[in-house]
């Protein structure tokens, strides 16, 4: 390390206490997409006590704070991390407000950003850098809640269920030149995340039938929860015809279901994610999927609508991790083992983050401190300075290496990067 970088370590350091009260505190107070008002507020009071240009209510609760302010010259890198949580009630640790808990880290992305931001706002680093800061808190990163969302989308207040999606699509990532991202990853201590991953389209499906008695007169009815049943067996039976390379994945859940179980079910709604690692293949088995979802209504004589809505790109590897590869091994300085996850992996999931490394450079990059399985209510913070303070080194570190030395390692980094699609 050299001594700016060594004064970042020791910065974040000295302010690792606040750092975890900053996780703790959102890990307790869990909130769901587009609705993270405390979280952003929290968020923006941290950067506004630094003296930060902050700009609110963006994509509705986004937050983003410049370090030398808006419109400064030089090559940008964004900071994200995201804020909501997902809808496990049964975690002993969820909100009891809003049924949320934070069983997909973001609460450690969040704490990761706040901690760069101690550090990096410290005048002799602040100056080391040539270029600007961009310290962001996005929103709904994680595609659920989708009928608020629908709802939002009907009444013109959202384009996208995805918030960094929103994010471009309002313009707020037009200044940023490069974007760090960072995931938890319970079980295992330092990863340089840099695979592909699927991306997807979302579904919603609404069946119509006839509501009746369904033991003294099931003839009269029309069973859109049959409808639904039938989708299902369908949509199994198109999985054989998938290729293995394309790495497919359709899941569905119904949202809403019959009232009883002796009323026949006139309205049954499912929400359903088709994925896979390239766009032609996921818009062939999103083709599939829609025969099978016809197929239940044909076969039951209901009536049905289906809304295909974006859902997020898949991730483009970043062509040079240079920056990220030496904060991560600083960071380890022989206490930590990294795995080096390489542009010919492949992960089924998906995130926003996707639509983003289409437009720019992405470095991603994953710490643990947890155990359990994600999206599962046995998470548990087990470490908070791995899992709070080591992701703000690796975020000050990553960002001051880029933007050092005239910024020598992101102009390597943008010259090196061909964008796949334009915003529009």
């Amino acid at each position: 390390m050299d001594r700016i970088e060594q004064r970042i370590c020791e910065i974040i350091d000295g302010k690792q206490e606040e750092i975890k009260a900053f996780g703790r505190d959102i890990w307790h107070h869990a909130e769901m997409g587009y609705k993270e008002f405390r979280t952003a507020g929290k968020f923006a009071e941290v950067a506004e006590t630094l003296g930060l240009e902050t700009e609110t209510g963006l994509a509705i609760t986004g937050v983003k704070s410049y370090l030398k302010g808006k419109g400064s010259e030089g090559i940008t890198v964004g900071v994200i991390g995201e804020m909501d949580a997902l809808p496990i009630p049964n975690h002993p640790d969820a909100n009891p407000e809003t049924g949320a808990s934070h069983c997909c880290g973001h609460n450690a992305q969040l704490a990761g950003v706040v901690g760069a931001m101690f550090a990096l706002t410290d005048p002799e680093v602040k100056a080391a850098m040539d270029g600007n800061v961009v310290f962001m808190a996005a929103p709904a990163e994680e595609y659920v809640d989708v009928p608020y969302k629908k709802k939002l989308m009907e009444e013109g207040k959202l384009g996208y269920g995805g918030g960094k999606c929103e994010l471009i699509r309002i313009g707020a990532m037009d200044d940023i030149d490069i974007a760090v991202g960072h995931h938890t990853a319970p079980g295992m201590d330092l990863r340089l995340s840099n695979a592909s991953s699927n991306g997807f389209v979302n579904k919603v499906i609404t069946y119509t039938g006839v509501s009746s008695h369904a033991a003294s007169a099931p003839h009269c009815g029309i069973d859109a929860q049959n409808a639904a049943v039938l989708a299902f067996h369908a949509m199994d039976m198109q999985r054989e015809s998938f290729q293995e390379k394309d790495f497919v994945r359709l899941h569905s859940v119904i949202t809403k279901g019959g009232s009883a179980a002796n009323i026949i079910a006139d309205h049954v709604q499912l929400d359903s994610s088709v994925r896979a690692k390239h766009i032609p293949a996921y818009v062939d088995a999103a083709k599939k999927a829609d025969r099978a979802f016809r197929a239940g209504a044909i076969a039951t004589g209901c009536a049905m609508r289906i809304e295909t809505v974006p859902g997020y790109m898949p991730t483009v590897p970043c062509s040079d991790v240079t920056a990220l590869k030496e904060a991560l091994e600083e960071v380890a300085d022989g206490k930590y083992k990294i795995i080096y996850q390489g542009a010919d992996e492949h992960i089924c999931a998906s995130t926003d983050f996707g639509d983003v490394s289409c437009l720019m450079p992405l470095l991603q990059f994953s710490t643990g401190g947890y155990e359990g399985q994600l999206h599962n209510p046995d998470v548990r913070v087990t470490d908070e300075y791995l899992a709070y303070v080591v992701t703000a080194k690796i975020f000050a570190l990553t960002t001051y290496k880029l933007l050092k030395n005239g910024g020598n390692y992101a102009k390597a980094l943008l010259d090196s990067y061909k964008a796949v699609m334009t915003k529009e």
